[in-house]
């Protein structure tokens, strides 16, 4: 008898002890938590797993302790369903409240935005103007920050996919950088194993330099792919691309915003009314519909374009009535312009 009331007794103790930590847990998760300052912001970064989250809490003066939120996590089996991001508190939390918000993952979106044309100086620039950036690039040479990322390629150029690109708050530029540069690198990848065959195109790099000219020389979508079959039609018979922004693109600081005969005739490694075949690295950052442009182009027999100043551009096969079309869409620009 003595043997049981003593194991009555025990399993009541336990009984005891069980209830007295459920209520414990129970207070300790459903009271709520003082924040440092309100409203309150903070982040998580991508990749972080339950223990650094817990202890970033903590560290921020968020939770009391770490063990309590992991306890809490698991007997949800929400371990791994906290979402990375940046988050404002605008209200005191319980820990149950403070779980769920996490794993809704009711953030905030920083993104940066980067235009189909830009150069890679833009690109920077618009990097560096960004206030939720962290920049660890600024003095920097182009080849060191292609090394940074580990790219292969000697020139920037044209290497970074614009887009619109979500991230949290203080991501370094380098992190935004090698996203770019990846997802470059997959839709070019893409994009040459459907292109045409035949093409005067030895490398998706190929591809790529060619593509920022079209993107440079395209004023409506619906002229894309035929201004891609001009310049393949050209380098199919070895004719000069003889494409403006490629020389500009050489200028550089040098250009003035108008472009002289002088210009055109001075060689450099950029100048395509002087040297055959591409030039030597993109000229500036193409889109999607560019590069699909330039591995799939338009079947044309045209081997001329001119602008005709409302972004439309005009199509010769022959160079007498290009240089009509010259004659009379350049003159109709300069009428305009003097009026």
């Amino acid at each position: 008898m003595l043997t049981l009331k003593r194991l009555f007794v025990f399993l009541l103790g336990l009984v005891f002890m069980a209830i007295l930590i459920i209520g414990w847990l129970y207070y300790h998760y459903h009271r709520n938590i003082s924040l440092p300052v309100v409203p309150y912001e903070f982040s998580i970064e991508p990749g972080s797993n339950l223990k650094q989250i817990s202890k970033q809490l903590v560290d921020e003066g968020i939770l009391p302790d770490r063990w309590s939120f992991i306890l809490l996590s698991r007997l949800l089996n929400k371990e791994s369903a906290v979402k990375a991001g940046d988050y404002h508190l605008t209200e005191e939390f319980t820990q149950i409240a403070l779980l769920k918000y996490l794993i809704k993952g009711d953030v905030r979106q920083n993104e940066v935005r980067f235009i189909e044309g830009w150069t890679f100086s833009q690109f920077r620039e618009a990097l560096y103007a960004h206030p939720g950036i962290r920049n660890t690039t600024v003095g920097l040479r182009d080849e060191e920050i292609l090394a940074l990322i580990g790219a292969s390629e000697k020139s920037a150029e044209g290497l970074f996919f614009p887009d619109t690109y979500y991230f949290v708050k203080n991501s370094t530029d380098v992190e935004v950088l090698q996203r770019a540069y990846q997802t470059m690198q997959n839709h070019l990848q893409a994009a040459w194993s459907k292109r045409m065959e035949s093409l005067p195109l030895e490398s998706p790099y190929e591809a790529l330099i060619l593509a920022s000219i079209i993107e440079k020389e395209t004023g409506m979508d619906s002229d894309r792919a035929e201004i891609a079959g001009v310049f393949i039609n050209r380098l199919r018979i070895g004719m000069r691309l003889q494409t403006d922004p490629t020389v500009i693109y050489g200028l550089g600081d040098q250009f003035d915003g108008n472009l002289r005969k002088r210009d055109l005739q001075t060689d450099h490694d950029y100048n395509t009314y002087t040297r055959s075949g591409l030039p030597p690295a993109p000229i500036a950052m193409p889109g999607l519909a560019s590069i699909y442009a330039a591995v799939n182009p338009a079947t044309t027999d045209s081997l001329y374009f001119v602008a005709k100043g409302n972004g439309e551009s005009q199509f010769s096969t022959n160079l007498a009535d290009h240089n009509r079309a010259v004659n009379k869409y350049q003159r109709r620009q300069i009428i305009r312009d003097v009026k």
